[in-house]
């Protein structure tokens, strides 16, 4: 089972501690070109501020953000699963995870990134800020960039199993699974069902999905259960007590999509 996960706008604060080295990274297929986004993020915000901040849509307020990117090589690095912060990786608790658990989540988890690519929970990083969307020169539209560094790296690392796919459209561009690889992806949609006007009504949730989605991860790591298949894993939910729907199947061309349908948010 490979789960692709999106990172989180917010990142833990840097410590004091060794530093990044890139050549320990997970995926060294990507070392290369995460050196290239590397020195060219760090070059653009050690360089005129105000530019800096709009080519990484940065608001005023967060200014401050470029002065760190600018530090990146001597800033302290953490295991990327200690670095995302936010609503989908509260949900999934990876400091709560038993040993097992995380154990799993190691070799399960991937997390893509606009600076990385992608990275495993346990790869050490600097806290940086650089979306999927970001245009940075000279390198062009980050997505399409790992599109091609990701083309011969990502299918090996899916090897022959499930993929469940959580990634925010942004970085789902950055690598589309093709082939039989589509064949056993699985999407997830977070739907509510709630009564409205004596008619129950379904509507997609957006905050409360990240949550969704964390919820599930942990509760499959914590069961120990590594789906094979969309099939086994809408069989695995469904036994966690999740109730999902499967609105589309996958072909050599697209993806499964599964609907996890939920009545409250939280």
């Amino acid at each position: 089972m490979l789960v692709l996960l999106p990172p989180s706008e917010g990142k833990a604060a840097a410590e004091a501690g060794a530093p990044l080295v890139l050549e320990e990274l997970s995926l060294p297929g990507l070392t290369a070109g995460r050196r290239a986004v590397f020195e060219a993020l760090v070059g653009l915000c050690a360089g005129e501020q105000e530019t800096a901040r709009e080519v990484l849509g940065l608001s005023t307020g967060l200014s401050g953000e470029v002065g760190k990117n600018a530090g990146l090589r001597t800033a302290g690095a953490l295991p990327a699963g200690e670095v995302y912060t936010g609503v989908l990786f509260d949900a999934l608790g990876l400091a709560k995870l038993d040993e097992a658990a995380y154990a799993l989540a190691e070799r399960s988890l991937l997390v893509f990134s606009g600076l990385w690519g992608a990275v495993r929970i346990g790869d050490r990083i600097p806290p940086y800020r650089c979306s999927m969307g970001v245009k940075l020169p000279p390198l062009g539209a980050l997505g399409a960039y790992w599109r091609r560094e990701m083309a011969e790296v990502l299918p090996e690392v899916a090897g022959r199993g499930l993929v469940l796919d959580l990634r925010s459209a942004a970085y789902a561009a950055a690598w589309k699974p093709a082939g039989e690889t589509a064949a056993r992806t699985a999407t997830v949609r977070v739907l509510q069902e709630r009564e409205v006007d004596g008619q129950l009504k379904r509507s997609v949730v957006s905050h409360f999905n990240k949550a969704t989605k964390g919820r599930l991860v942990r509760d499959l790591l914590n069961a120990g259960i590594e789906p094979g298949s969309p099939g086994e894993l809408v069989d695995a939910l469904t036994g966690l007590g999740y109730r999902v729907e499967v609105s589309a199947e996958g072909s050599a061309r697209k993806a499964w999509q599964l609907d996890v349908v939920v009545t409250e948010i939280h």
